[in-house]
């Protein structure tokens, strides 16, 4: 088999509490790892921390949760790369660790090795940085949201300048940029995994100046949208409280967008932003660093819901970057569409049972697995990773693509009954080693070990390194 990519994401954290040589050692020897995808900028405990509070310790690192993490560019910020950002570039700068320098102190160790190296960022600020209201999305009724407008220019002129920076001033093969959001219709309608905790009003952006002037400018009439997403939201709130209507709901919805088609413009108003930031981002990067390759990592959520799947159209999205990273994530992938079912399945589908959702799901998205509620005790099988793997292999016009392979990724489930006897879905040596198999046999290009190293077990680990070697995949 041709040389394929075995990429696995760390944090910072990882090579401070273990060293450098012990984790590229680890890495190697358990998983046959030959890339690393370095939480280089990113504010999340998901990709930048330790453990997730109140998950088990994987038995490496240190056994104690960083529930401070405030986390930012574990890099070095060059301020010069940066112009009219509306923040202070410097005070991205992660107060963790501040005598390590993520990037220049790992890149030469792997280079040693034989390793390719690419930064990851991540769409994320805190609510608590200086200036960050200047980039926030905002609800149509001005309340600001958590997240970033991707039509904002101060927000593109800063990821522009991070592209810079990253590109002139380290020796890296790529950045991976992990955006995981959609638009006020799946928002609202909570069509989304864990939707039904965040599909609630106030999820329904963006409606920022910004966006609103492009709208205009786009010819989407903003008031007609204001009046759609506020039946739409009293559609949620009747779905979510358990009123019957008189034609259900699927009907419902339907004669909301035909009256108001303002819903479904705004919802692909947003993701054609995104993708002129994907653009805008590649661009700078190779200005800067022609080699550089530019990855998308595409949202588990494509997997999940029919509709954020038709806005990910991968021919598309292989036309912005340089390769793509599908989050194909079997194991933690089973609670995940329980959450969805039982969010839309109070909105869209609220006339149909919730096995049957599920099966309608399996039908239209064109994979399998077990049925309702057991998938969220099981997790996904193979055969789905084969199945999103192939794919996107079929429809990435020859761009790589890489599937995010599930490692212990912590699985949230609040609502086990205690006594039940129901258990959570867990990753295994074995169920790993077969989900890397399937994914190459489907012909994709690599895979990026997910979501993080901090959080993995070496047991687990080991299952892709036997895969790898038992393919006999070239990886050096």
């Amino acid at each position: 088999m041709k040389e394929k990519l075995i990429g696995i994401q760390i944090g910072a954290v990882s090579f401070v509490d273990e060293g450098v040589d012990r984790v590229l050692d680890i890495v190697q020897e358990r998983a046959a790892v030959n890339a690393l995808f370095l939480a280089g900028f990113s504010f999340s405990n998901g990709t930048a921390g330790r453990q997730l509070e109140g998950q088990a310790f994987p038995g490496h690192g240190k056994s104690e949760y960083d529930t401070q993490l405030r986390g930012g560019n574990f890099a070095r910020v060059h301020p010069q790369c940066y112009h009219d950002t509306g923040i202070d570039p410097l005070l991205t700068q992660a107060p963790e660790h501040p005598e390590f320098d993520l990037l220049a102190d790992v890149i030469p160790e792997a280079r040693e090795r034989g390793m390719k190296v690419y930064c990851l960022v991540q769409d994320q600020f805190p609510k608590t940085f200086p200036g960050v209201e200047k980039l926030q999305e905002e609800d149509f009724n001005g309340q600001r949201s958590d997240t970033l407008c991707k039509n904002n220019p101060y927000y593109r002129n800063f990821l522009a300048g991070l592209m810079e920076d990253l590109g002139s001033n380290y020796d890296l093969d790529g950045v991976m940029f992990v955006c995981e959001h959609q638009g006020a219709f799946s928002n609202t309608l909570g069509s989304r995994l864990r939707g039904k905790a965040r599909g609630k009003a106030g999820a329904r952006t963006c409606f920022c100046p910004f966006c609103r002037d492009k709208g205009h400018r786009q010819a989407i009439p903003y008031e007609r949208a204001l009046r759609g997403f506020l039946e739409l939201e009293r559609f949620v709130a009747a779905g979510r409280s358990g009123q019957v209507l008189p034609d259900g709901y699927y009907v419902s919805l339907w004669r909301l967008i035909l009256k108001y088609p303002e819903l479904l413009a705004w919802e692909h108003f947003f993701h054609e932003g995104v993708r002129e930031v994907y653009r805008l981002m590649r661009e700078r990067l190779k200005s800067a660093n022609p080699g550089a390759a530019f990855g998308i990592h595409v949202w588990h959520n494509v997997t999940l819901s029919p509709f954020y799947r038709a806005e990910q159209d991968l021919a598309e999205l292989s036309d912005c970057g340089d390769f793509l990273k599908l989050a194909i994530y079997h194991n933690c992938g089973g609670p995940r569409m329980a959450s969805y079912l039982e969010s839309v399945g109070e909105t869209i589908y609220r006339d149909i049972p919730v096995d049957d959702l599920l099966q309608f799901h399996y039908r239209v998205l064109n994979f399998s697995g077990d049925g309702y509620p057991g998938i969220r005790h099981k997790g996904l099988s193979a055969d789905y990773v084969y199945g999103e793997s192939r794919r996107a292999v079929l429809q990435s016009n020859s761009t790589p693509v890489y599937a995010g392979i599930d490692v212990d990724i912590p699985v949230e489930e609040p609502d086990l009954a205690p006594g039940s006897g129901a258990t959570v879905a867990k990753a295994s040596r074995e169920s790993v080693a077969q989900a890397v198999r399937e994914a190459f046999r489907a012909g994709v290009d690599g895979i990026v070990i997910s979501r993080k190293y901090s959080e993995m077990r070496l047991e687990t680990l080991s299952g892709v390194g036997d895969a790898v070697r038992g393919l006999g995949v070239e990886v050096s």
